[in-house]
């Protein structure tokens, strides 16, 4: 199946009642195995996250918004703002296909508008403080 026609449960989620299907014996491709030994391994599981702007659309309630996220495998988090949007909805899916589906599913059966997607690449790291450089400008130091 089209993964732009993916359900819930082939995402990752399966209906209430079900069990899961095993896999089929056999090789599997080396990114699936690599990936499953990886995770075996200790590695951190990749994940692809994204920052999604939504303005609701003007009959759509807030609380069919709400009640969506509630249901949607992807959704982390989300937060009311007061902004030129409505809400913020964080994502979050194993694979960037899952992720584009998340996005395109909360712009179709949200009651959403508007929905601009910011994908997130990498953390900024904060703890440690920048290289100070002798030939840096007097202005160009740490606020601490």
């Amino acid at each position: 199946m089209s993964p732009w026609r993916m359900t819930r449960w082939e995402r990752g989620n399966l209906p209430p009642d079900t069990d899961p299907i095993e896999p089929a014996p056999g090789p599997k491709p080396a990114s699936i195995a690599a990936g499953r030994a990886a995770a075996a391994a200790g590695a951190p599981e990749r994940r692809h996250e994204a920052l999604v702007s939504v303005r609701l659309g003007p009959s759509a309630p807030g609380s069919h918004l709400v009640e969506y996220l509630r249901h949607e495998p992807c959704a982390v988090d989300a937060w009311w703002i007061a902004a030129d949007v409505d809400a913020v909805v964080r994502l979050s899916a194993e694979s960037m296909t899952v992720l584009h589906r998340a996005v395109a599913d909360l712009r179709l059966r949200a009651g959403v508008e508007v929905a601009e997607a910011n994908y997130i690449l990498r953390a900024l790291d904060l703890s440690a403080p920048a290289d100070r450089h002798d030939d840096a400008p007097v202005w160009a130091v740490p606020a601490a």
